[in-house]
């Protein structure tokens, strides 16, 4: 897609990765929506964006993409607004040891993190088949490469969203539409605790401003014919190495394991 050609909507939009993703795409763009929840982040990011990019029609979508009648809202948007690329990046963390891990805390990580992008997705292909050419991007996590201990939950999710865009990346291979998955690792967002901070702090891993990853981000939209990207070395070599040789990341995050247990248990 030439400049300022997509009519993108933004699932997530009001900060962290889907803000930057946000800023950084509306040069790019002809019209974008921002879902999310919370109306009065939406609607400053949209004033921000307005006053920055005067001739982008850019509006607000205040919607739970985890309940029905949000999903209908959002797919009526995209509707009115042509979309032709979707990004599925609504998500929520908690860093916890699985045993200690509420059946609620575990069954709203993969409505969030899963169902919900599948569902949105699906009631937005007819939208998208009605475009020449199309794009979804799912916004996953190094951790569907790489689970990790304290993430379980997490990791499942992402690792779910992983295969759906390969198993639809397949299923749409004779169409116009394109889907790929956006792997970030560590990003400085609220969506992190206080704990998980500590503990890449403690362990000296790199946490990625939104801002780097929304650079990454449109690397990948750059390159329609790339199935995935992950971001950050030695994140993707690690994600790299898990695939043939799991035992030995195995091993080196059975030493990390009695300091992943304290920062998990605060």
């Amino acid at each position: 897609m030439s400049t300022n050609a997509w009519r993108a909507l933004i699932t997530g939009a009001s900060g962290g990765i889907g803000g930057a993703i946000a800023d950084a795409l509306a040069p790019r763009c002809g019209a974008l929506r921002l879902v999310g929840r919370d109306a009065a982040k939406l609607e400053a990011r949209c004033a921000a964006l307005r006053a920055a990019h005067p001739n982008l029609d850019v509006q607000p979508v205040v919607a739970d993409v985890t309940e029905a009648d949000g999903r209908a809202r959002v797919a009526a948007a995209a509707r009115d607004m042509k979309c032709d690329l979707v990004v599925n990046n609504a998500g929520v963390n908690d860093f916890v040891m699985f045993d200690a891990q509420s059946d609620a805390a575990v069954e709203r990580m993969l409505e969030t993190n899963l169902l919900a992008p599948m569902l949105l997705t699906r009631a937005l292909l007819p939208v998208l088949r009605a475009r020449q050419a199309a794009r979804i991007v799912n916004v996953g996590s190094i951790f569907g490469y790489l689970a990790y201990p304290g993430c379980a939950a997490y990791s499942a999710s992402k690792f779910g969203l992983r295969g759906f865009s390969e198993a639809l990346r397949r299923e749409l291979s004779d169409t116009g539409i394109k889907v790929q998955y956006f792997a970030p690792r560590a990003t400085r967002t609220p969506l992190n605790s206080d704990a998980m901070c500590q503990l890449n702090a403690e362990l000296k891993v790199a946490m990625d401003a939104p801002e780097a990853v929304a650079k990454a981000f449109l690397a990948l939209l750059d390159r329609p014919s790339r199935a995935e990207s992950r971001v950050g070395f030695p994140e993707k070599l690690f994600a790299r190495i898990n695939q043939v040789l799991p035992g030995l990341v195995d091993g080196s995050m059975r030493k990390q394991l009695p300091v992943i247990r304290r920062f998990a248990g605060k």
